[in-house]
């Protein structure tokens, strides 16, 4: 009668009647193994070396035996024998005396026993029994705990003997026979199958094996006690000690405590194994998750209309419960329809846990497992399979695509649901993140928190490549940035529809705000909500340029070229395109230019200046506008508390801006009159995205010394003269046509790391030995600037600063007044400079006399300017006024006697 239900081909079956006398007979014996009589003389000794202390009465010694079948000493004789009692006990559990007899009224209660009648009815069979009350206890009605306690038995017995399952024998022989052979004890063969029907065999397991595997751990339901799965607990039982210890034998939340140490270094590789076959299936019917059930059925029933415990159907699978939990517990308020708090805790621990394998998730198994095989087959360590696959997004077939992209935006408001991560990052969480790590309920919190503090020193590797990769992933849609999404999903539809990678959608939202910010518009387009996170995602971008596809991809080439061995982060990857500018391609180049502009417009997105000066910022420019950073810090750069890393790095910053007057927005605003007037030949040559090197800045020098600026112009040239008359290296136009000369005539000024000036200095004194005539004509143009503004003149201005104080403090700066008064001095025998001071003016002057000879005025602005400036210049006008009366006294004069008039002509 037992081989019959695990045999296909039934030959020669049994009449029901005779069924019904065999199981009476058995039911009738259920009481005293002595009245079985096969299996009294098959287990006599056994009972006599196992269970000699127990009495034959109320189905006792059953019971002790069952407990030692698999013991060494046990008789193959007597284990068959208890066997097939047990594969009785299976098809009818009344022949299992203590369980019928403590589960009897608790099976009338729940309504279990319908049909008393007919012993092998569905109500007969131990698995439904077990099911019905399971059902019970999980709803929180009362069950007695000895019929618990029976419960416990049979359900571990189930689970340690695959063929007391008839279902197993017949429809999973051949697996068993492949693959599972001579694994016949304390659970092993069982757990084989689910080894193979979880996929870690390059064999699948037949889909009817499949459905008997589940339906045996349904009524078996191991999530409620670990310790019905003998081959679990034995496997765990060391990790169980060391790192669950603080939970009670028994407890469901055992099992969720061994998911929590799962890959770490408390975890034993036989306990991994046998954990995850067994949530491979725990994981595919949200019922065998006790816990969840417990605290989500309401939910279930409210949302996704599910009301019996044990209720499948082909609308309603097991599966698709949990599937339509998550949905609803990542809803707003407005969206309206969401889980319970508790219910919503429950389904995040299982979203956890599934991050942890792939195969864990049932929906993305099922719909990318091609991919997987395609793309990731190498990929085999923890985490690595969803981390390939959110890499390949795009090329991914759409079902599995959709789940993917799901599950990334799910991580992107919630990152806590990615457990490997979260175990990476638990020093920066504990130091930097506790408070939002501690919310219930994240909104993309941690994520933002974490990126903030990628670079802190509390951050490892693994927990930096994480965050990283999760930041590369987001920039494929802006959905997979929670905060983002929200703050501007409706600007986005509005403004910028049909954009989906979240790099041009930032990018579109940008320019749109630029736009409206230059055309001073009466009302901004993009909400201020959005304005605020576009902030946020555009500094992200700013620290790696990975996070900037736009960018990345033309320089990659030139990457690999010039910064080989540079990290990505922290921006130094960029900084070192940034340094090596001259020599990048051309596409590179454009795009580091455009950066720059970017960068110098608005500072904050300028990551390595914000993070070298971020002390400083705190100490002088606190009230500073965020777009006037950088200006702040250049009028602070030489304090005495100013950073030297910091100090540095404004000078790299200066240096850049003074290549091109587009990357000096102030300047550019100041001259946006002056520039077209006087250097339009210089913008006709000028490529959009290329360094002018200098030339218009170099052009409104010259314009400043004629005196023909704008005044807000000609502030803003001055301020570049005195910075550059203090570092060669901010006059572009100098450094590169005097390179030659000053490594040969100014090798020690150059080298010095403080520059005040003295490599100009150094230029002019040696303007005689310098050959090439571009250099020249730039010490000459320096020569000229200086006469116009004595601030320009560093080297000059310190040494004659007493005497501008005593002899020249009522003169206004600017326009050369301050020189023409100290020229003067200098003429004045009354008045007595310092010697220092005089030297130098006497040097200046023998520098402007050689200047006017080798580059002599081109024009009448240059020959007023060096009349005006000149030592002798009221000498000069006096005889230039002198000339002009005598030649007009001469006309006077010589006119009437060369054409003498008669009077008649006079009188007509």
């Amino acid at each position: 009668m037992v081989r019959e239900a695990e045999q296909q081909d039934q030959g020669h079956p049994i009449k029901e009647v005779c069924q019904r006398a065999i199981l009476r007979v058995a039911e009738l014996s259920s009481d005293d193994f002595h009245l079985d009589r096969h299996l009294y003389f098959s287990c006599r000794d056994d009972r006599e070396r196992f269970c000699q202390n127990v009495q034959a009465s109320e189905g006792k010694v059953y019971k002790c035996l069952f407990n030692h079948k698999f013991e060494e000493a046990m008789s193959e004789k007597c284990r068959d024998a208890l066997t097939t009692r047990q594969k009785l006990i299976s098809q009818d559990y009344r022949v299992s005396y203590s369980l019928a007899k403590a589960c009897k009224l608790d099976l009338r209660k729940h309504r279990c026993s319908l049909d008393t009648n007919l012993p092998r009815a569905r109500e007969a069979r131990l698995s439904y029994l077990l099911l019905c009350l399971e059902a019970a206890v999980h709803r929180g009605r009362p069950v007695s705990g000895e019929c618990q306690g029976e419960m416990l038995d049979y359900r571990r017995m189930l689970m340690e003997d695959f063929s007391l399952s008839p279902e197993i024998v017949l429809h999973c022989r051949t697996e068993i026979e492949a693959h599972c052979s001579g694994l016949h004890r304390k659970g092993r063969t069982l757990h084989c199958l689910m080894r193979i029907g979880r996929g870690d065999h390059s064999t699948a397991v037949d889909s009817v094996c499949q459905s008997a595997l589940k339906t045996l751990i349904q009524s078996a339901d191991p999530g409620a006690d670990y310790r019905i799965d003998r081959a679990l607990n034995e496997a765990c039982e060391s990790v169980i000690q060391t790192a669950c210890k603080h939970i009670r034998t028994g407890d469901p939340m055992i099992l969720s405590c061994l998911m929590e140490h799962l890959y770490t270094d408390k975890m034993v590789e036989d306990c991994e194994h046998r954990l995850l076959e067994l949530q491979y299936f725990i994981s595919r019917d949200w019922k065998l998750d006790p816990i969840l059930y417990k605290k989500c059925q309401g939910d279930a029933a409210r949302l996704c209309h599910t009301h019996s415990w044990n209720e499948t159907s082909e609308l309603m699978p097991p599966g698709a419960v949990f599937s339509c939990l998550y949905r609803h517990a990542y809803r707003t308020e407005e969206q309206g329809r969401r889980l319970s708090r508790e219910c919503k805790v429950e389904v995040q621990r299982i979203l956890h846990q599934r991050a942890l394998d792939v195969k864990l998730d049932p929906e993305l198994q099922k719909r990318c497992m091609t991919d997987l095989g395609k793309w990731c087959s190498e990929k085999t360590d923890t985490g690595q399979e969803l981390e390939c696959l959110q890499d390949h997004l795009e090329d991914l077939v759409s079902a599995c695509r959709d789940v993917v992209g799901n599950l990334t935006e799910l991580e992107s408001e919630d990152i806590q649901i990615d457990a490997l991560l979260i175990r990476a990052c638990e020093p920066i969480i504990q130091t930097h993140c506790h408070d939002v790590a501690d919310n219930q309920i994240d909104t993309g919190d941690l994520l933002e928190c974490l990126v903030q503090n990628k670079h802190q020193k509390e951050m490892n590797d693994k927990c930096l490549v994480g965050v990283t990769h999760f930041q590369l992933i987001q920039m494929k849609d802006f959905r997979f940035s929670y905060k983002f999404k929200m703050s501007c999903k409706e600007d986005v539809l509005r403004l910028c529809p049909n954009i989906k990678k979240k790099v041009d959608v930032v990018i579109c939202l940008s320019t749109t705000v630029r736009n409206d910010t230059l055309q001073d518009a009466r009302e901004q387009r993009v909400s201020l909500k959005c304005r605020k996170q576009l902030r946020v995602e555009e500094l992200e971008m700013s620290e790696d340029i990975r996070l900037d596809p736009e960018l990345y991809e033309p320089c990659r080439s030139d990457i690999s070229r010039f910064c080989p061995n540079m990290n990505f982060g922290n921006a130094q990857m960029i900084e070192c395109l940034k340094d090596q500018k001259k020599q990048l391609s051309q596409r590179c180049h454009q795009r580091i230019f455009r950066l720059q502009e970017g960068e110098m417009n608005d500072p904050e997105l300028d990551y390595q200046l914000m993070r070298v000066c971020k002390q400083m910022i705190k100490r002088f420019c606190t009230e500073a506008d965020a777009r006037n950073v950088l200006q702040c810090l250049k009028q602070n750069k030489n304090s005495e508390l100013m950073d030297p890393k910091c100090k540095q790095m404004i000078t790299k910053r200066q240096i850049t801006q003074n290549t091109d007057f587009r990357l000096n927005p102030v300047l550019r605003k100041a001259c946006r009159a002056d520039i077209p007037k006087f250097c339009q030949s210089i913008l006709n040559k000028a490529s959009e995205d290329t360094e002018l090197e200098g030339q218009v800045i170099a052009c409104l020098k010259l314009k400043y010394a004629d005196q023909r600026l704008s005044p807000d112009c000609e502030d803003q040239i001055r301020v570049i003269l005195q910075e550059s008359a203090l570092d060669y290296r901010l006059d572009p136009q100098l450094q590169m046509h005097c390179s030659d000369e000053i490594s040969k005539l100014c090798v020690e000024e150059a080298a010095a790391q403080e520059q005040t000036g003295q490599v100009e200095e150094c230029l002019k004194v040696n303007l005689l030995k310098i050959k090439q005539d571009v250099c020249k004509k730039e010490v000459l143009n320096m020569l000229k600037e200086s006469k116009a503004d004595i601030f320009v003149d560093p080297v000059l201005h310190t040494a004659c600063a007493l005497d501008l104080k005593h002899h020249c403090a009522a003169i206004t700066p600017g326009r050369g007044r301050q020189m023409s008064c100290l020229m003067e001095a200098l003429q004045d025998k009354r008045v007595r400079l310092q010697p220092e001071c005089k030297k130098r003016l006497q040097d200046r002057i023998d520098m402007w006399s050689y200047a006017a000879k080798v580059a002599p005025a081109e024009g009448f602005s240059d020959l007023a300017v060096q009349v005006m400036t000149s030592p002798s210049k009221n000498y000069i006008l006096l005889m230039i006024a002198l000339s002009v009366c005598i030649l007009f006294m001469v006309g006077l004069l010589c006119g009437r006697i060369t054409k003498r008039v008669t009077r008649e002509l006079k009188d007509r």
